[in-house]
């Protein structure tokens, strides 16, 4: 298995103190030594301690300890394996993909497996190449070698080297970005327009628009309002619904809880649910919220270094114990 990326994990606020104590006239408090003082702070940090990406902490893991954790738990997973947690026939399929930015290749040699109507969710440390695969899949990287195909059976055609646009029109692929993807000058209505912008006539995109609406009243409402002045989750939704219009079967989602209240968190895996489950979509994920992405996920699959560490079935990840302790904050 190739080295592992460095990384660390995230800082939550200190405590609030509470306030001494003042001691009682019958009691005197034992001397504080240097080997007490010591002793303390070394039980306060062990105590606080916590995985990449699930909860906070207190105390920075070093580099060197996140490396070497990650290359204890990592395993050879084979494309056997990875076809065996599909449902029925892969829809999406990588094999063997070398891709990156420039001349820098981040993934090597990965293979990545889902069926029609699965959802799979990537995690992992920053660097990983979770996004990069979203990248490649779209066309927003340079390949150096493999293959990317949709589709079952005879209808499955490799779309490694389609443009963007190829793979949202021909191949019915379709991108939700991480964060602040609307044009909020626009109206809510301009917005869903704009999603449609391959079709061949207007009037497409906006029956497509119309679509939307019917399924999602509360962006009906502000159709009309400009989408700056969306809370959070409606400008998720937003760009959720936006991707929707040109009725892709695939969707590529980055990140689809970054700065996002937990109401709205909640509101938006509702939704993807709903796309996968009712409208049979198949969804590919990356999520920084680790314990969100593999409670929402058929499939999970943990990236260090451009490779897939570990997979398995969503649930059977957040049961793994070395998956809770480095990714699930505990």
């Amino acid at each position: 298995m190739a080295a592992q990326r460095k990384t660390t994990t995230k800082r939550k606020p200190a405590a609030k103190r509470k306030p001494a104590r003042k001691a009682s006239a019958k009691t005197t408090p034992k001397p504080r030594t240097k080997t007490t003082a010591k002793a303390e702070s070394k039980s306060a940090t062990e105590s606080r301690l916590r995985g990449y990406g699930g909860g906070g902490v207190d105390t920075v893991i070093s580099v060197e300890d996140v490396t070497r954790q990650i290359e204890a738990i990592a395993q050879e997973v084979t494309v056997e394996e990875l076809d065996a947690l599909v449902d029925g026939e892969p829809f999406l399929t990588i094999d063997d993909l070398r891709a990156g930015y420039g001349k820098m290749e981040i993934l090597h040699n990965l293979n990545l497996r889902v069926g029609r109507k699965q959802s799979l969710c990537l995690i992992g440390p920053n660097g990983a190449g979770k996004s990069t695969i979203l990248h490649a899949i779209f066309g927003f990287n340079n390949i150096f070698g493999g293959q990317i195909r949709v589709g079952t059976n005879d209808a499955k055609r490799e779309i490694t080297n389609l443009s963007p646009n190829q793979k949202l029109k021909q191949a019915g692929i379709a991108y939700i970005l991480q964060d602040k993807s609307v044009f909020p000058s626009m109206t809510v209505e301009e917005n869903l327009w704009m999603g449609g912008f391959l079709m061949d006539k207007p009037a497409q995109a906006k029956e497509a628009a119309e679509r939307v609406f019917d399924k999602y009243p509360r962006l009906a409402a502000r159709r009309k309002h400009q989408a700056k002045v969306l809370s959070g989750g409606e400008r998720r939704l937003l760009e959720i619904s936006r991707a929707l219009v040109m009725e892709p079967e695939v969707l590529l989602v980055d990140e689809p809880s970054i700065g996002l209240e937990p109401r709205f968190i909640d509101m938006v895996f509702e939704i993807l649910h709903d796309l996968q489950h009712n409208e049979g979509k198949t969804i590919l994920m990356v999520e920084q919220n680790a314990k969100k992405g593999l409670e929402f996920a058929d499939i999970g699959y943990v990236l260090v270094s451009g490779e897939v560490a570990i997979a398995g079935k969503g649930d059977k990840l957040l049961k793994n114990p070395e998956v809770g302790r480095l990714f699930l904050g505990g």
